[in-house]
């Protein structure tokens, strides 16, 4: 990929003083490691919609599909300007061809998940969706997001990462025209990296695939697009990995030698007890595909999902 990524994050995420106490959540891995591959665009939605620095805090009241946006002191309801302002905000988002979205956790605003939420007893439940990030995911469904404490579990940090990456290597595909062949060539190389996440969707697809020709494109091309991001949504576990790193094993049956094939199996071995992470058994691998020039796997994804400086499979 020549571009950079462009992504969706909070303002304050990037060390801006915007939160309501004129503070700032400044995420170094955000801004200075992951920020060498993305281009962000910054969203604060309180002061966005209009609301100063600093400012009175404010919360979720209410049921799940019903929540109101309450300042904490003077009890006023901001619902319906975070509302109109989102709705319209998500529209301008559209031209940013944004491949992913990383939200502020905990914010009555911003978060993604289990944000506070008080109830008619006054009584705190996680059980909140911040509302501009409520209205985006809905408006984005099969852009990856995640909160920004999340991302600090490195299987979480792992999975989103790779989801945006994929997401912007189909979106390139997309840009050289949805023909049948681009889909095959994109399907096989993220074969492995798909069956690492769900082995189910992986042959769903390569169902689809199989009958490309007998599809109309646009559903053939939408179809495939959320299969592709719901699959890898779901983890790749140890389990699976070890799975995968298997059957690529298998490829090479015939040409390593003896001690070749005992090292990688104890290599993997290991990984599947999780004495070693799964930066281990792949660089094994991926230097049996150059030593003896093997052509498929060179080309698959699973070897190489993101940039090997974020080093994030040295801690899954």
């Amino acid at each position: 990929m020549v571009e950079k990524i462009t992504l969706g994050i909070g303002t304050c995420l990037l060390g801006e003083p915007v939160r309501y106490d004129g503070g700032h959540k400044l995420d170094r891995f955000l801004k200075d490691t992951l920020g060498q591959f993305v281009d962000y665009v910054a969203v604060c939605p309180e002061v966005e919609c209009g609301l100063g620095i600093p400012r009175e805090a404010m919360h979720l009241e209410g049921a799940p599909g019903a929540f109101r946006l309450i300042t904490s002191r003077t009890k006023a309801d901001l619902t319906d300007r975070m509302l109109s302002w989102s709705r319209q905000r998500v529209k301008e988002l559209e031209s940013e061809n944004l491949c992913g979205f990383i939200f502020k956790s905990r914010s009555p605003s911003s978060g993604m998940e289990r944000v506070r939420v008080l109830d008619n007893n006054g009584v705190p439940h996680k059980t909140g969706v911040g509302i501009f990030a409520g209205v985006f995911m809905q408006h984005f469904p099969l852009v990856p997001v995640e909160d920004e404490g999340r991302l600090h579990d490195p299987a979480l940090r792992e999975n989103f990462i790779e989801r945006i990456f994929a997401l912007t290597r189909w979106r390139e595909m997309l840009g050289e025209g949805r023909k049948t062949a681009h889909l095959i060539t994109f399907h096989s190389r993220h074969k492995l990296q798909l069956m690492a996440h769900s082995p189910a969707r992986a042959r769903e697809m390569g169902k689809l695939v199989a009958k490309a020709k007998e599809t109309p494109v646009d559903e053939l091309f939408d179809g495939y697009e959320k299969l592709l991001m719901e699959g890898l949504r779901l983890k790749a576990t140890v389990k699976k990995n070890t799975n995968v790193l298997h059957h690529i094993m298998g490829y090479f049956k015939k040409k390593l030698t003896f001690d070749e094939k005992l090292e990688l199996a104890e290599v993997i071995d290991q990984y599947y007890k999780r004495y070693l992470p799964l930066i281990a058994p792949l660089a094994l691998l991926k230097h049996y595909v150059r030593k003896y020039d093997q052509v498929y796997l060179k080309e698959q994804t699973y070897l190489d999902p993101h940039p090997i400086e974020l080093q994030l499979r040295n801690h899954v």
